[in-house]
């Protein structure tokens, strides 16, 4: 027994060695911090797959079309609109056309951008994060391309008295309903619910007349402003009907997006000293939030070193706000009709610091993006008291607002919707805001997959009640 405990003792702390050995490994592995989300996400996720509903060219190009063969159109900022019409061939019409330049039109070109890079042939898509397949069966999301922004624009030309009346003469409702009866039919929806579905909506008044039909779907919206419910005969602020029904949008499945601005860029090797502290150009009188753009507008329209005026959106009031913005170091951002508008990304183009006061605002990209680095937010509280506002900016020292406007010329090419290609049918850029629309729509997957399943699950004739998602 002797001469066989050696052999025996070297093969048990052999054992023990390689045992010990292997807990270290596995401990050292498995205690290893996990990865960013975010950076996860970007180094294994290159595209998300999109599939076009197969809607009408009627309810898209078709519009443009319908647009540009108008004779005239007597809105305010059409001016540009009437030259460009002098300029289109009947040839032209068998291209994709350009979208509108009236800026009223023209800052909710979203839905043109966005179908445009996912009709690109893919050997040229390099850089776009959306992948178009052909069978719904292998997307992500199924992206139903109605030009919803034009439709309603054009109805506001033809005849705007029955723009909110559910009526034959009503061609935007028409429209309206022949998406909602196309889509609701096919088996993509149906399988879904159309949870899976993405819907452009920009304007706060696009598809007004079928929103709850479209409540579960993936909603591009540029803030949830058109989505409030008021009570005009309560005078109560605490009242329910005054908040956002978050039981139609939510920040859970709906992605905030950007207005196209209007401005051009001003790089910032082209900036130069600035005059004025505070800017503002825009209408005085608005609905809903604008009465706290009002009481702004009362309270500094006579401060030294800030100029507030009324403007419109035509040919001069466009160059007014380029020399404004750009000799300004703030740009006022109150709330109007709506809790923003392209004046923001007008001011980021611009290099001009925007001061926020809008206490329920939504911005786009927030995660990738983050605004406080660049721009000031203002409680409308604080923005109300007499003299605050302007001693607050005041306060801010020549070396921050140069951080601020270096910040701000990092971000700018992030809001820029446009390709450069003849008719807007072309790769998105990388860096631009349609992949960062895509990428946004991607994060949400998850939950709105697991609302898909949670869907199919339940007996026939169970219904859930909407809850909100307070995030």
């Amino acid at each position: 027994m002797a001469l066989k405990t050696p052999p025996l003792f070297f093969t048990l702390s052999l054992l023990s060695l390689l045992s010990l050995a292997f807990f270290y490994w596995n401990s050292s592995t498995s205690t290893a911090p996990p990865p960013n989300h975010q950076i996860t996400l970007s180094s294994k996720q290159e595209s998300i797959n999109v599939y076009i509903s197969p809607l009408p060219r009627s309810l898209n190009y078709g519009l443009l079309e319908k647009y540009w063969a108008f004779n005239s159109d007597s809105r305010v900022g059409s001016e540009i609109d009437t030259e460009i019409r002098k300029t289109l061939l009947p040839k032209d019409f068998e291209k994709h056309l350009p979208y509108p330049e009236n800026p009223i039109i023209k800052q909710y070109s979203a839905e043109y951008w966005i179908l445009g890079d996912l009709l690109a042939p893919e050997e040229v898509k390099r850089e776009s994060f959306a992948r178009r397949v052909l069978d719904y069966r292998e997307a992500d999301v199924i992206f139903v391309p109605f030009f919803a922004t034009l439709s309603a624009e054009l109805q506001l030309v033809v005849n705007k008295g029955v723009f909110r009346k559910r009526v034959e003469e009503n061609e935007d409702y028409k429209r309206q309903r022949m998406v909602i009866d196309t889509v609701r039919k096919s088996e993509a929806w149906q399988k879904s619910g159309g949870r899976d579905h993405v819907f452009v909506l920009t304007d706060p008044v696009a598809m007004w007349h079928v929103k709850d039909d479209i409540v579960p779907a993936i909603l591009l919206v540029v803030d949830f402003g058109g989505w409030f419910r008021l009570d005009s005969k309560s005078s109560n602020e605490n009242s329910s009907d005054l908040m956002i029904h978050h039981t139609q949008v939510s920040l859970l499945k709906d992605v905030i997006v950007p207005y196209s601005y209007l401005l051009p860029r001003l790089h910032i090797s082209e900036n130069q000293k600035r005059h004025t502290l505070l800017y503002f150009k825009g209408a005085k009188h608005r609905h809903r939030g604008g009465l706290v753009r009002e009481k702004l507008w009362d309270l500094l329209i006579n401060e030294p070193g800030v100029i507030i005026e009324e403007g419109f959106p035509n040919a001069t009031g466009k160059e007014q706000s380029i020399k404004g913005m750009r000799t300004s170091e703030f740009c006022l951002h109150p709330a109007g009709d709506t809790p923003t508008s392209c004046r923001l990304f007008d001011a980021i183009q611009s290099l001009c610091i925007p001061v926020i006061v809008s206490d329920n605002i939504e911005l786009p990209f927030e995660g990738m993006v983050d605004y406080s680095e660049f721009s000031v937010f203002v409680a409308v509280s604080d923005a109300l008291r007499p003299n605050w506002l302007v001693s607050h900016l005041r306060n801010y020292s020549g070396k921050q607002k140069d951080r601020y406007r270096q910040n701000m010329a990092k971000v700018q090419q992030i809001f820029e919707y446009e390709n450069g290609f003849p008719g807007g049918v072309g790769p998105a850029s990388l860096d631009g805001a349609v992949n960062h629309i895509w990428k946004k729509v991607y994060q949400k997957l998850p939950i709105i997959k697991e609302a898909i399943v949670r869907e199919r699950r339940k007996p026939p004739g169970v219904s859930v009640p909407l809850r909100c998602h307070c995030t």
